[in-house]
C-alpha cells in the first residue's frame, strides 16, 4: 500500500496550529521551571550588576535560563536564539507571559554573558541547588558550625563540642582537564602559522603607511612549508632542518615589522588592537621555538601552542587516548552526585594540593566535615593524611609504606571494596560532561569566557541531577514526617 501527499497540497497559511491549547503540565521544561530557585539564582546573577547605573539589563531568568537551554542541548549562540523563538514550551521556562516570535535578544549577548558569569556565581547556583535538595530531604536546613576560635579547633566550648554534628557524608575527588578547541599543536605547523600573521601584518603596516611591501619572500617560504607538510612520513632530520628554514623566515619578518614601525613615528599606530596582541605573541613564539631549537629540546616554560589563545598550555596527562591535553585543569569534588570546581587552572599544577581547600569547602557548605574522603592515591601523600586524621576524616585508600597483610573481616573487606568502586562515579561525571555535554570541546577564545563555558557545563550537570533528586527527596521527606508510615 502506498500513501502519498503532495508538497504543494497545503500552504503555510492553511496549515492548522494548536497554539490556542494550553500548555502540557508534563512537559520536561514546564516541570524543570517549576523546580529551580529562580530568585536565589537572580540574586547570585544581580551581584556583579549596578542598581543604578548602566543600561537596563535583561531579566535574570531570561539570560539564566537561555544559557542552560544553549548548554543542554549543546546549540551555539545563533541556534539558541532560534530554538528559543520556535519552541514555547522554552517560552515558558524563560518567565515570558506569552508566545512571541521575536528574538528575546540578540546572539551576540551570550558574550557579554559569560564574561559577566563567572566560575564563581555557577559554584554559588549549585550551592543553591544543594541546599534546596538538603532541605527537601531532611526537612530542614543543615546545621552549621562555629567559626574557628584559637586554641579550639571546633570553635566551641567543651559543652557545645558534645553538641555539634558528628563527620557526616562522603567527598569524592578527582581533577581532569576540559580540552580547548584549537588545531593539535605541532612546532613546525606553530611557526609557519606565525610566519604567516607576520606577513600578513607587514601588509597591513606598508598599506597603513602608503608604501610599497618589503621583500618577505613568502612563495619560497610557502612551498619549503609544504614540501614538508604534504609528505606522509617525515625523518627527525628532515623536521629539524624545515623547522629552521621557518624560524629564519620569521625572525626576518619580526625585523622588518620592527622597521616599519619605526618610519611609522608621526603617524596614527597601523595596528589595531588584535593585530598587536598576534604581534606580541609571535614574538614569544619566536623565542620559545629558537631556545628549544638550538638546545634541542622539547620544552620550555610557559609554551605557547597557540597564537589565537595563548593562555592554552601542554599539560600531561599520561592518558590511554592522549599523553597531552590542551586546555584548563581542573580540581573537582563532588558531593553527593553535585559536582563543584575548586580549582581551574591553565597551568599543570599538582592536585593533592586541593585537598584542604575541598574539605573546607564541603564543610562551609554541609555544616561538618566529611565523614570518608575518596580520591586516588595521589591525594594520600603524607601531609594530607595528616590533615585529615586531625578533622576525624577517614581517607579511602591504601596506607602509605611498605605493604602488610591486614587482618578485615569479611564485612570490612566488602565495605572498603565498595568505597573504593564509589570513585567511579566521579569518573563518570567527567565522561558525561565531555560526551553529552563537550566538555572537552570549548570553543570560547578568551581565558575568562572559557572559564565561564566549563562552569556553565558543570552546573547543567548539577541541573540534571537535581531535576532527578528533588522529586524522590520530597517525597522521602513527607514519608518521614508521616507518623506510622511504613514503606
Amino acid at each position: 500500500m502506498i500513501r502519498f501527499r503532495s508538497e504543494k497540497q497545503l500552504t503555510i497559511e492553511e496549515f492548522r496550529t494548536q497554539f490556542e491549547m494550553k500548555l502540557q503540565k508534563d512537559n520536561r521544561w514546564v516541570i524543570l521551571a517549576g523546580k529551580l530557585p529562580w530568585n536565589e539564582m537572580a540574586k547570585i546573577y544581580y551581584r556583579s550588576l549596578s542598581p543604578v547605573m548602566g543600561a537596563p539589563a535583561k531579566d535574570a531568568r531570561l539570560v539564566i535560563g537561555a544559557l542552560i537551554i544553549k548548554h543542554m542541548l549543546c546549540l551555539d549562540d545563533r541556534e539558541t536564539i532560534e530554538t528559543i523563538r520556535e519552541n514555547m514550551y522554552i517560552q515558558y521556562f524563560l518567565g515570558l507571559c506569552e508566545y512571541t516570535y521575536k528574538d528575546v535578544f540578540d546572539h551576540s549577548l551570550f558574550t557579554t554573558l559569560r564574561y559577566r558569569m563567572g566560575e564563581d556565581k555557577f559554584d554559588a547556583m549549585t550551592c543553591e541547588l544543594i541546599k534546596l535538595v538538603d532541605e527537601s530531604k531532611y526537612g530542614q536546613k543543615p546545621t552549621k558550625q562555629k567559626e574557628n576560635n584559637p586554641g579550639n579547633e571546633s570553635g566551641a566550648t567543651p559543652e557545645e563540642a558534645k553538641n555539634l554534628p558528628k563527620n557526616q557524608g562522603k567527598l569524592l575527588l578527582d581533577a581532569t582537564v576540559a580540552d580547548q578547541m584549537i588545531v593539535y599543536p605541532t612546532d613546525f605547523g606553530l611557526i609557519a602559522n606565525s610566519r604567516k600573521e607576520s606577513e600578513r601584518i607587514i601588509d597591513v603596516i606598508s598599506e597603513a603607511l602608503n608604501i610599497k611591501k618589503p621583500r618577505t619572500y613568502r612563495r619560497n617560504a610557502h612551498k619549503a612549508y609544504l614540501e614538508i607538510a604534504k609528505k606522509r612520513r617525515k625523518t627527525k632530520k628532515e623536521i629539524r632542518r624545515a623547522i629552521g628554514k621557518q624560524l629564519r623566515y620569521l625572525r626576518r619578518n619580526i625585523k622588518t615589522i620592527h622597521h616599519l614601525l619605526d618610519e611609522a613615528e608621526g603617524h596614527p599606530f597601523p595596528l589595531y588592537k588584535r593585530d598587536q596582541r598576534i604581534f606580541f605573541v609571535i614574538q614569544h613564539i619566536l623565542e620559545q621555538q629558537m631556545t628549544m631549537h638550538r638546545n634541542r629540546t622539547h620544552s620550555v616554560d610557559d609554551r605557547i601552542v597557540n597564537i589565537y589563545q595563548p593562555y592554552v598550555r601542554p599539560i600531561v596527562r599520561g592518558k590511554d587516548k592522549a599523553q597531552v591535553e590542551f586546555g584548563a585543569k581542573i580540581g573537582v569534588s563532588q558531593v553527593d552526585g553535585y559536582a563543584r570546581i575548586n580549582t581551574l587552572s591553565w597551568d599543570a599544577y599538582n592536585e593533592s594540593t586541593d585537598l584542604t581547600k575541598q574539605v573546607e569547602a564541603y564543610k562551609t557548605l554541609k555544616g561538618y566535615y566529611p565523614e570518608v574522603l575518596i580520591a586516588d592515591k595521589i591525594y594520600g601523600n603524607r601531609a594530607n593524611r595528616t590533615y585529615l586524621k586531625e578533622h576525624g576524616i577517614r581517607f579511602c585508600g591504601k596506607p602509605l609504606g611498605r605493604p602488610i597483610k591486614e587482618t578485615l573481616s569479611p564485612y570490612q573487606k566488602l565495605k572498603q571494596k565498595i568505597e573504593r568502586g564509589i570513585r567511579n562515579q566521579i569518573e563518570g561525571k567527567f565522561g558525561l560532561g565531555k560526551n553529552a555535554y563537550e566538555l572537552n570541546k570549548v570553543r570560547t577564545r578568551t581565558a575568562k569566557t572559557s572559564e565561564s563555558w566549563i562552569a556553565c557545563i558543570v552546573f547543567i550537570m548539577n541541573l540534571i541531577k537535581f531535576d532527578q533528586d528533588i522529586l524522590f527527596n520530597l517525597f522521602d521527606g513527607w514519608k518521614n514526617r508521616i507518623p506510622g508510615y511504613i514503606f
